[in-house]
């Protein structure tokens, strides 16, 4: 019982003295492009969320599978694709909303940081259990 507990006490020891230091947040503002260079988006703070605007398009488009009929005529460039992204309470993680003009939805998302210049964006279906992503790379 007493090895038990002064294991204990060098484990803290070991962690208070040194053994574990915060792991800061990644910043994920700034300007991404998308995997094969189609787009790049704009990534900034919107009060207490996140938020991304498409800024670049190789093909520039109008929003045609937009559900709603008075926004089909409006172009991409400018649309908000990411919003309210909040953090998550993990480390580099933050979960908000992305809306996909490939098929006019909007899906919960998640922006990853495994490094400071990649940022993974997903979009999730039934609570989060199935998600598609990729990985865009930080421009600015």
């Amino acid at each position: 019982m007493t090895k038990t507990w002064l294991t204990l006490l060098m484990l803290a020891a070991a962690l208070i003295m040194g053994g574990a230091t915060p792991t800061l947040a990644a910043d994920a503002t700034g300007e991404w492009a998308r995997p094969g260079g189609s787009s790049k988006i704009r990534i900034s703070a919107c009060g207490s969320a996140l938020c991304g605007k498409l800024i670049w398009l190789k093909s520039p488009r109008n929003d045609t599978a937009n559900p709603d009929p008075a926004k089909r005529t409006r172009p991409l460039l400018g649309v908000q694709i990411v919003r309210s992204m909040k953090p998550t309470g993990k480390t580099n993680q933050w979960k908000g909303k992305v809306y996909n003009a490939e098929d006019g939805k909007t899906y919960t998302g998640f922006i990853q940081m495994p490094s400071a210049n990649r940022m993974k964006l997903e979009g999730c279906v039934m609570g989060g259990l199935i998600c598609k992503g990729e990985t865009w790379t930080r421009i600015k």
